[in-house]
């Protein structure tokens, strides 16, 4: 899962200009969804229209068969393959679909149930499709319904994650450009790989090196200060840091940035500044610069 160039440039510019960059994500996760919604319509229909005739269970028979790809039949039977991984410590194909077979019967006795208990409610989903209607019972409908829901969550998960990731290290490149730090300074590629467990590292005059730690989560979450401690960070930036965060980094000796607060991104400066790393003052029209420094770090 990746994020387009546009948006993880939106989330930055936002994020430097001290704004909430989350409608970005959230805008993101509403259209894969939907697109996601429609083609998953699609399939319903197909399969709704071959299993007409036959009397196993279709939806069983056209969604949860070994043909698909271990993502769709987790997600088809309602769950995920991280959840599968987690309880049967293992992914493996063969397993995912053992689980979704299992997980499916036990949702469809759970909707039957339900249903029993509830009789004087009916849902009868329509789907049209080029002309071609199928309609689907209470049962099948809460199924489908599941099943998008499963889905969106696992959307919401997987992109909140991928942003982060993606974002960190251009964000601190941006910083840097920003302030001119030259290149040399935080382009580091003689540090092995199994050294980058951190998201960045910044490098002085005398040739000691930081180690910086970034983290897009909200006020209050307590990650944040994992991070300092776990890590062992010299330089830690955040969307928005509490007042408790903020201390424990100054007691660690840990050089903070919070971007939605006054000064924000300036903040950085101040630390560059105290690390002894080459940099000088911005002073301009910053959304300009922005631009100019997208096109040179996305070209």
């Amino acid at each position: 899962m990746t994020l387009t160039t546009q948006v993880t440039q939106n989330i930055i510019r936002k994020l430097v200009n001290g704004q909430d960059y989350r409608i970005e994500i959230v805008n993101l996760i509403n259209a894969d969804f939907l697109q996601y919604a429609v083609e998953f319509f699609k399939k319903v229909v197909s399969a709704k229209l071959k299993g007409e005739n036959v009397t196993d269970d279709w939806y069983r028979k056209e969604f949860i068969r070994p043909q698909l790809p271990k993502d769709e039949i987790a997600i088809n039977s309602g769950l995920n393959v991280k959840t599968i991984s987690n309880m049967y410590n293992t992914s493996k194909k063969e397993v995912v679909l053992e689980a979704s077979l299992e997980h499916y019967d036990t949702l469809s006795h759970v909707i039957s149930s339900l249903i029993d208990q509830n009789d004087d409610i009916n849902i009868v989903l329509t789907i049209k499709f080029r002309n071609v209607s199928v309609e689907l019972d209470l049962s099948e409908s809460l199924i489908v319904i599941n099943t998008l829901a499963v889905k969106r969550a696992a959307l919401r998960g997987g992109l909140w994650s991928t942003a982060g990731k993606q974002v960190e290290k251009s964000l601190m490149k941006v910083l840097c450009l920003l302030f001119s730090v030259p290149n040399q300074f935080f382009e580091l590629p003689h540090i092995p790989s199994s050294k980058r467990e951190v998201d960045f590292y910044l490098v002085n005059q005398a040739n000691k090196s930081f180690r910086c730690e970034v983290k897009l989560m909200g006020k209050g979450n307590p990650e944040s200060a994992d991070a300092i401690f776990a890590r062992e960070s010299d330089v830690f930036v955040a969307d928005k840091l509490s007042d408790l965060n903020k201390q424990q980094a100054t007691e660690l000796g840990v050089e903070w940035v919070e971007l939605r607060s006054d000064g924000g991104y300036r903040r950085f400066y101040s630390v560059l500044q105290r690390l002894s790393i080459p940099c000088n003052d911005f002073v301009g029209d910053l959304n300009k610069r922005l631009d100019d420094i997208f096109d040179e770090i996305f070209k």
